[in-house]
């Protein structure tokens, strides 16, 4: 069903259409939906070089969009949205979660956990949901989805119009480890900068 859903995608990509179906998927993945925009984007960028920035910036409100539509799956529909948690295993951190928001360093350590989120591998869509579900800020999820989300499709937009094919194959053999290893060297950062700024107030 994956490999049928991301040939898809790719398909759509080379659409008369594909900036509105880039639409579509970026706003279905932030909540349901398991293939990526990467799949669009990447494609769209080498066909359309000089359009880099408006796919980029399609694919981040979209995802955007779909995480608040993802958040509010998790505050209002409490059953659907457990189904997804239970489908991607996370549902045994959810009330963990939830106790731990009292205290800053939970506050702090889900926003974490949101950056990391939006701009790694890490399925997004759960994250969304558990957000909503947990009662997380709001203002908080939408602020850290937005720099997030924006920062991982302009990276995968600007590398595509820079490198081209060379991008894609280097995507497809080191792109999980690659974002994984940039998102956790970025929060450590913040996570420094918090302590310093703590530790001289």
């Amino acid at each position: 069903m994956f490999k049928t859903l991301y040939l898809k995608c790719l398909d759509l990509a080379s659409h008369k259409n594909s900036n509105f179906f880039l639409g579509i998927v970026s706003f279905a993945e932030s909540s349901f939906f398991p293939i990526p925009p990467d799949v669009m984007i990447i494609p769209m960028v080498i066909a359309k070089k000089i359009k880099y920035i408006k796919i980029f910036i399609i694919a981040s409100i979209f995802s955007v969009l779909g995480g608040i539509f993802g958040y509010m799956l998790g505050a209002i529909f409490f059953d659907m949205a457990m189904g997804v948690i239970e489908f991607y295993g996370y549902e045994n951190k959810v009330s963990a979660l939830k106790n731990s928001l009292t205290l800053e360093e939970g506050f702090l350590a889900w926003l974490g956990v949101l950056f990391l989120a939006g701009f790694t591998p890490l399925p997004y869509k759960v994250f969304t949901i558990a957000s909503g579900l947990i009662g997380f800020n709001l203002l908080g999820f939408i602020l850290v989805s937005l720099i997030s989300r924006s920062l991982r499709f302009f990276i995968i937009a600007y590398l595509s119009y820079r490198f081209g094919h060379l991008f894609t194959q280097f995507m497809s053999k080191y792109g999980s480890k690659w974002f994984a290893i940039v998102g956790i060297l970025l929060v450590l950062i913040f996570v420094i900068i918090y302590l310093i700024h703590k530790f001289n107030a």
